[in-house]
């Protein structure tokens, strides 16, 4: 070749352009933690898992209304369901710190399967009994809150520390896709099955939990021998959480978006008297109870930029914010096309709150405080919403829907703001810089477990 030497010239001082596969890599879900084989092995059972209790959560709401037409009785639903879950997600978080949670969870697991079967069989005899309804759907509620924490505390022995926030966008994501069909499914299926066999569906695919649980390795605490919990345990969690202030403030700003912002108690009316759905069900009740999951689900799959935020007080205040405004939407909306939109934009909103918010809970303790920190995480995920069930059920009946609705997406945005001024030590909290593995991780290393694994 000849000519002149600088005719043609590349410039090596510039690092090559990333190609399309890892731009979206950088925006896309990120997947590492897949590559663990435990933590891969739960994530995928929980799909038909969450479909199923889907549609339990469909069931339980809509049979209360057609026995007794009034959304007070839906909202009284939540205080059966929000007692056992204090009592015994407090008590079930230091139960997981004490003894080994495989074990745990798979007997809390087959305690929920067993409690579908049950309100299976009042729903086919016809029993008719709000009551009888109220109280399964209270014992169900106490293996539920017994579960939650082994299962969240289990999460950061099965992956590296690093990939934490990887994980959280993961079971997020899963969960609200898989919980896309159920109520979709559900709406259709009452007409055409039955409301009886969401129930046992429902115990039917917790059957693949029990498999995922049964072949995780064991668990047992990595502090001492497996004992019983005592009371004390329970209050060195309580001793430890007041100490973590950027916890207590998380706690805080989920209560405020769950108790002000989450109007599902009100679903089954606004369906009928709102959007036109048939007294016997149909589709806008569906319609409504998937739209937040599948926002949350659409959005989770672009969280690959979540590993690289530090600022996640900033992105948690944001997100709670972003719920609050798009209850509001939800609240003024005469048109189902309308509300879905909104409730998907409250999705989208709550995944990015899970996220930051499951984050920073496994990252500022050790692993044998994770279970009862869990515990308290439990209580405020999933009492939150119970108690906006009795609070929206009441204010509904008192004032309307949309009132009630729009009313609490207001005070979700007051609320933070308020909160955020009063503890800026949230908006001040970074991730952690973290270069390993997570010390505590004993099954990140794919051990072999004692049934075969």
């Amino acid at each position: 070749m000849t000519g002149d030497p600088d005719a043609v010239r590349v410039d090596t001082d510039k690092p090559p352009s990333p190609g399309l596969r890892a731009r979206l890599g950088r925006v896309l879900l990120d997947t590492r933690p897949l590559k663990h084989t435990a933590y891969r092995r739960l994530w995928l059972s929980s799909t038909i898992t969450v479909i199923g209790s889907q549609l339990t959560t469909v069931a339980v709401p809509k049979q209360l209304y057609d026995l007794t037409g009034s959304s007070a009785y839906v909202g009284l639903a939540g205080l059966f369901g929000v007692v056992p879950l204090i009592i015994f997600g407090i008590w079930g978080g230091a139960v997981a710190d004490t003894v080994d949670r495989r074990k745990l969870l798979l007997v809390t697991n087959t305690g929920v399967a067993i409690t579908s079967v049950l309100l299976w069989v009042q729903a086919i005899t016809g029993i008719g009994s709000v009551w009888a309804v109220l109280g399964l759907f209270a014992v169900q509620q106490a293996f539920f809150a017994m579960n939650m924490p082994a299962r969240s505390a289990a999460i950061a022995r099965l992956v590296p520390l690093d990939q934490l926030p990887a994980a959280q966008a993961l079971g997020s994501t899963v969960f609200m896709f898989a919980a896309v069909f159920g109520p979709l499914a559900a709406g259709s299926l009452i007409a055409v099955l039955g409301l009886s066999t969401l129930y046992l569906i429902d115990a039917i695919a917790l059957c693949a939990t029990l498999w995922a649980v049964w072949k995780l390795p064991p668990m047992p605490p990595l502090n001492g021998p497996a004992r019983r919990a005592g009371l004390g345990d329970v209050l060195d969690g309580f001793r430890n959480l007041i100490g973590q202030k950027v916890l207590l403030a998380s706690f805080l700003l989920d209560i405020i978006a769950m108790v002000a912002g989450m109007p599902r108690a009100l679903y089954p009316e606004m369906a009928v008297r709102t959007f036109g759905d048939p007294e016997g069900g149909g589709f806008a009740l569906g319609w409504l109870y998937a739209a937040m999951p599948l926002g949350a689900g659409l959005f989770g799959l672009f969280s690959g930029w979540s590993s690289r935020v530090s600022r996640h007080g900033v992105a948690l205040t944001f997100a709670i914010i972003g719920w609050g405004l798009a209850i509001i939407g939800l609240g003024l909306a005469t048109e189902l096309w309308v509300a879905v939109l909104f409730l998907a934009l409250g999705g989208a909103a709550d995944v990015v709150s899970m996220i930051f918010r499951g984050a920073m809970l496994q990252q500022a303790v050790t692993d044998d405080m994770r279970g009862r920190t869990q515990g308290v995480f439990t209580v405020v995920v999933a009492g939150g919403p119970r108690f906006a069930d009795l609070a929206h059920g009441t204010a509904g009946a008192a004032f309307g829907t949309a009132i009630a609705v729009s009313g609490g997406g207001v005070l979700v945005i007051v609320l933070t703001v308020i909160a955020v001024l009063c503890i800026p030590v949230i908006w001040r909290y970074r991730a952690p810089t973290v270069d390993q593995p997570n010390v505590d991780s004993v099954v990140a290393k794919e051990k072999p477990s004692s049934n075969g694994q």
